[in-house]
């Protein structure tokens, strides 16, 4: 039976199961990657368990936790660099660039197989492969050898015809599929793309999409290997890594879709959502403070030499702080040769370092009550540093045609209001191309790496230990949530807080800050205690220390009406009992304050998969059931997976796969 791409991949790294979807499999990894800000806990989870030496070819990008206002992030860098060193993982150092276009530069290649600890992870897809973002306790598993386990996604195909018009681009193709599915239209489902209009689309166009894929929830991404895919690798000196791969004629897929390019228009996010998909026009002429390109979702030297043209001559409306955020050194370094900074300064941009920075609210955070203009993936509240801001998601045309006027603008309009016509770029190819290669560190070899003392400057705490799940379970509810409540919100990113990440005690501080000031003080006070919420709780970000922070105060049990997939998954891994209401309607019998009592809650799950649950404060029960497979349900028992990991350290310390 002919096989799409997705079938084709999975089986050729298939190591238990069988790719029928919901069923569980384990995929063999053959790449991981970690941000600096999820990082520093996999590599305390490596020294946790034992592992002598990486398994998998493994990078570590100092991306996220850039500023330097204090000696913790540096601190955190050196302690990055010395486990990389100790443990045989690439080191890519501040500076170089974000992890997902890094990788793509340096390590992706068609079929292989990744995993980060990051959500956008699937960006990887652009190549031909399966990126998979996960928690970063599952990266280190991968990092150890162990394969990946989850179910088998379905395949979602989406079939493009037609070329992008003028002043359309790769974004609003994304944020086409947002507005037609929203934020949970993806879920459980891995996107397969293809059809004609891909020859107009080049493999970082298909980067923007496949990052923004987690945008919709899907489980990935993934683009055929093309021309396209051969010429990249070519231009980063890589020829030999392209194999071609694209779905066997007459493939069957789960679920299909039509997406005709050419009739796209510029489309917008307002706050605050990916999903809350509008026209531009329908928002033009709201007063911006901020224009900001750049970040994972719109990487490209053509997503920065596009404005440059644009703004070439002209400067940026009074009163708009224009933001240059590049993705990578390469790329900084081939805007400068392209002589697309020069006009970007003149027209009074501010130049940024390459990383995350302002995506993650690190520096560049708008005035409160002020609307930004952003190519970043996300808007959810408070994501930029700025509690009340006001993000708006759309395409660098789009944002730069905004910081011109002043006003949110379609760029169509440009020619008519400014003269502009549009700027059709196309990037360099090889041996123009100019490559950024010589400050990636490689692992040492393995009898110098065994005498490499890791660095822990005051900043870095070891992991706290996890108890088992207790018999029964009893606790007042701290928080009682609504539907979407982010990742963002959960523990936020900034400057305060992700110099923390490699404490968990100083990180808890700020759980919930953002829904509740008092919670991590009730907390302390509850111990064991309950958080209830709606639909998708935990979307967003892959950050694990979302998890790690309340559980660190106590949290044991979550039950809400859904979960992201990742954040529940670290749940699981760090033994918070995620259960989800049996009946959507019983959320609202659940109130902030309320005592609620699971007795008998291990022999529950042992029983099976409903659980009923006391509201003492009320006097009336319900019932929640769970979706935990045996793995995770041993991890929750255990308290974590870590603790389930201790019982096999052996083949980890020695080297041998698992």
């Amino acid at each position: 039976m002919p096989r799409n791409l997705v079938q084709q991949l999975v089986e050729s790294h298939l190591e238990i199961g069988e790719p029928v979807p919901g069923t569980p499999i384990s995929l063999r990894v053959d790449q991981a990657l970690c941000p600096d800000t999820t990082g520093a806990a996999v590599m305390l989870e490596l020294e946790a368990m034992g592992l002598d030496r990486a398994r998998t070819e493994t990078v570590v990008y100092v991306d996220h936790n850039l500023l330097q206002t204090d000696g913790r992030s540096a601190s955190d860098h050196d302690f990055l660099r010395s486990a990389c060193r100790r443990y045989g993982i690439w080191y890519s150092p501040a500076g170089d660039g974000i992890s997902h276009v890094v990788h793509m530069q340096r390590f992706g290649a068609p079929g292989r197989t990744l995993v980060g600890a990051d959500s956008h992870t699937p960006a990887a897809g652009a190549l031909g492969m399966i990126g998979i973002g996960v928690g970063g306790l599952e990266v280190a598993l991968a990092i150890a050898g162990r394969p990946l386990q989850l179910p088998m996604p379905e395949v979602w195909n989406i079939r493009l015809s037609g070329r992008l018009p003028a002043w359309v681009s790769a974004k609003d193709v994304i944020l086409e599929l947002l507005r037609r599915h929203d934020v949970t239209g993806g879920a459980g489902r891995i996107l397969e793309y293809s059809g004609p209009g891909l020859e107009g689309l080049s493999v970082m166009d298909r980067h923007v999409i496949a990052n923004m894929g987690t945008e919709l929830g899907a489980v990935s991404s993934v683009f055929p290997s093309d021309e396209s895919v051969r010429r990249f690798l070519e231009r980063q000196g890589r020829g030999e890594d392209f194999v071609a791969l694209a779905a066997e004629p007459g493939a069957s897929y789960d679920h299909e879709e039509e997406l005709d390019l050419s009739q796209l228009e510029p489309l917008i996010a307002k706050p605050h959502s990916p999903g809350n998909v509008v026209p531009v026009r329908a928002v033009e002429g709201i007063p911006i403070g901020q224009a900001y390109i750049g970040s994972s979702a719109n990487p490209s030297l053509r997503d920065l030499m596009v404005p440059a043209e644009m703004l070439r001559g002209r400067r940026a409306r009074e009163g708009v702080s224009l933001d240059i955020n590049p993705a990578s050194r390469e790329v900084l370094s081939n805007l400068i040769a392209e002589d697309g900074l020069t006009p970007l300064v003149q027209a009074g941009a501010r130049l940024h370092q390459a990383g995350c920075n302002g995506c993650v609210g690190m520096g560049q955070a708008p005035a409160p009550g002020r609307a930004s203009v952003r190519t970043t993936p996300r808007n959810f509240p408070g994501r930029t540093g700025t509690l009340d801001d006001i993000v708006y998601l759309a395409s660098p045309e789009t944002a730069a045609a905004s910081a011109l006027t002043g006003v949110i603008t379609d760029p169509r309009d440009l020619p008519g209001l400014l003269g502009i016509e549009y700027p059709d770029y196309s990037e360099p190819e090889a041996p123009r191309y100019r490559l950024a290669t010589r400050t990636l560190e490689p692992p040492l070899p393995l009898d110098e790496a065994r005498l490499v003392e890791l660095i822990k400057g005051e900043n870095v705490a070891s992991l706290p230990e996890f108890d088992p799940l207790p018999e029964a379970i009893s606790g007042p509810v701290l928080l009682a949530l609504g539907d979407g409540v982010s990742t963002d919100e959960i523990l936020q990113g900034g400057q305060d807080v992700l110099p923390l990440r490699s404490n968990i005690p100083a990180t808890a501080e700020y759980a919930f800050r953002r829904i509740d000031a008092e919670y991590v003080a009730r907390a302390k006070h509850a111990g064991t205690h309950v958080v209830v919420a709606g639909r998708n709780l935990g979307q967003g970000s892959s950050r694990e220390h979302a998890v790690l922070a309340p559980r660190y105060l106590g949290l044991r049990v979550t039950i809400a009406i859904g979960y992201s997939r990742i954040f529940a998954r670290n749940l699981a891994n760090f033994g918070v009992l995620a259960l989800e209401f049996a009946e959507p309607g019983d959320r609202d019998l659940v109130a902030r304050d309320d005592q609620l009592s699971i007795p008998g809650v291990r022999e529950a799950l042992a029983a099976g998969r409903r659980i009923r649950i006391e509201n003492l404060t009320t006097g009336r029960a319900f019932h929640a059931t769970h979706r935990l497979d045996d793995q995770q349900l041993e991890m929750v028992l255990s308290g974590s997976l870590l603790s389930v990991v201790r019982e096999s350290l052996g083949p980890l310390a020695t080297g041998k796969r698992g």
